[in-house]
């Protein structure tokens, strides 16, 4: 039969290693794919499941005037500059007047970035809060 089964291999404790070895580039290892359930968690990672739409709430900042309806239904697929777009054209702004866009008075996202992931992320409730100004109001 067979006899008994041999010893797992010792794995070397960081002491008996000399760790003070830079690698080069070329010596460290690279992923070719990923591992098959981190493949299968990162293909969900964000989709928003069963959302079309999010509501976005906005707030005037200091003398930026008020808008009459505050709340506004978005496609979670547009781009922000969408909402920049839709805010410029309710305030009546012309051609060479500024609006300064800040999603819960703490940052002011890119223009392409998505709707739906700044709602994912940074919603307060069930809504993307976005305060605006004419002039900036952050550093």
């Amino acid at each position: 039969m067979s006899g008994p089964p041999s010893p797992a291999p010792i794995v070397p404790d960081e002491a008996d290693t000399d760790a003070d070895l830079p690698l080069t580039m070329a010596a460290s290892v690279v992923l070719t794919g990923l591992p098959r359930d981190a493949k299968s968690a990162l293909e969900g990672a964000g989709d928003l499941v069963g959302i079309e739409k999010v509501t976005i709430r906005l707030h005037p900042i200091a003398s930026a005037p008020h808008l009459t309806q505050a709340r506004f239904k978005v496609s979670t697929s547009q781009p922000f500059s969408t909402v920049v777009r839709f805010l410029r054209r309710k305030l009546g702004l012309k051609e060479h007047e500024s609006v300064f866009c800040y999603v819960n008075s703490v940052f002011s996202p890119a223009l392409d970035e998505g709707v739906g992931n700044l709602w994912r992320c940074f919603k307060v409730g069930d809504e993307l809060v976005v305060h605006y100004a004419i002039h900036p109001a952050f550093g």
